[in-house]
């Protein structure tokens, strides 16, 4: 995946400090990186949303981080990432990990390459310095060459 990071990444598919009044508003942002980058339809945003008001804020996966995805379906048009940093973080309920500042769309187009897409972002989230850089990166390429190192 690192070598396709741009592919699934691109620019587009950015949108950095900007404000969202709650969780769906969240989702939605990661959303329209999606539809942006030619990923998803808004069909899929609306499938995200559901998909923590029906099983809970298991997306959000550490803390202050939340990996926004639905199953692969219709909406999917090709894998890819968008990648949403709140200016303010907000809840998603989780109890541990609240507030969350930074959203990441995941759209997998079928079930492996959604799972590829989302180990390789969990392995390079896990360390502590990479997440650390990734708060104060100001650009989209400065984000995506951190996710590479």
């Amino acid at each position: 995946m690192a070598n396709d990071i741009n592919g699934f990444l691109p620019d587009s598919a950015f949108l950095l400090d900007v404000p969202a009044d709650d969780w769906k508003a969240a989702i939605r942002l990661a959303g329209d990186g999606l539809v942006a980058a030619g990923f998803t339809t808004d069909a899929y945003t609306d499938q995200m949303i559901e998909t923590v008001e029906k099983m809970g804020p298991y997306i959000v996966i550490a803390p202050g981080l939340a990996l926004a995805h639905s199953r692969p379906s219709d909406a999917v048009l090709k894998t890819g990432l968008s990648w949403v940093r709140l200016s303010t973080p907000v809840e998603f309920g989780s109890k541990s990990n609240d507030p969350v500042s930074l959203v990441i769309g995941l759209a997998g187009h079928d079930e492996n390459e959604h799972i590829g897409v989302m180990s390789a972002i969990a392995g390079a989230l896990i360390d502590p310095k990479k997440t650390v850089d990734l708060t104060h990166a100001d650009t989209p390429g400065e984000i995506r060459a951190i996710l590479q190192r």
